[in-house]
């Protein structure tokens, strides 16, 4: 895997192998960001289900300010630690081995906020919806935020969880973006 655009576009992102990660697609990513690009410079990014840091990498590459990255596989958390540091974006990241779940309700209680949230779980385990409610019930996102949530086309994904109201929908094959904003 490789960097897109921005400051590090072209370097390398070191993968897990195995089954355990499924990186999100090239062609995926970088309809993402095409998406994102205007909400991307300075922004407070939160990558849950990060695997291996690969969207949260692209995020700062393209000028996040900071990023949240949050994974509850050890395998995970080391190969982001690792793609972090090759990349020098210590400064600028933090690194949670923890559940996705519990970490939302940390975040919500510490009145941690993000301007973009993006949550890739793994596919069949209704985590995508779980992560969802949670995060419909935390107020984690700033006013104008977003949350996208990447999900397989079979995952029961609803219009609307708490306050979050699904705005937007891309498909790319098995693969779809669904992009949340908070009511208000």
């Amino acid at each position: 895997m490789r960097v897109i655009a921005g400051k590090l576009k072209g370097r390398k992102v070191k993968s897990l192998e195995g089954d355990e990660v499924r990186p999100t697609a090239d062609r995926v990513k970088e309809s993402l960001f095409n998406i994102l690009m205007n909400k991307i410079e300075g922004s407070i990014f939160l990558d849950l289900f990060a695997g291996t840091g690969n969207i949260g990498i692209e995020a700062l590459s393209r000028g996040a300010q900071f990023c949240y990255f949050v994974d509850k596989s050890l395998k995970s958390i080391k190969c982001i630690r690792e793609n972090v540091a090759e990349l020098n974006l210590i400064p600028f990241a933090k690194i949670l081995h923890r559940d996705v779940l519990k970490v939302i309700e940390i975040l919500d209680k510490n009145n941690t906020k993000f301007d973009i949230i993006f949550l890739d779980p793994p596919y069949y385990q209704n985590l995508a919806e779980k992560t969802l409610i949670k995060l419909g019930e935390a107020k984690v996102l700033k006013k104008d935020g977003i949350i996208i949530a990447e999900h397989h086309k079979n995952d029961k994904i609803r219009e609307r969880y708490g306050n979050l109201v699904k705005i937007r929908e891309n498909k790319y094959g098995e693969t779809i973006l669904s992009f949340y904003k908070e009511e208000i």
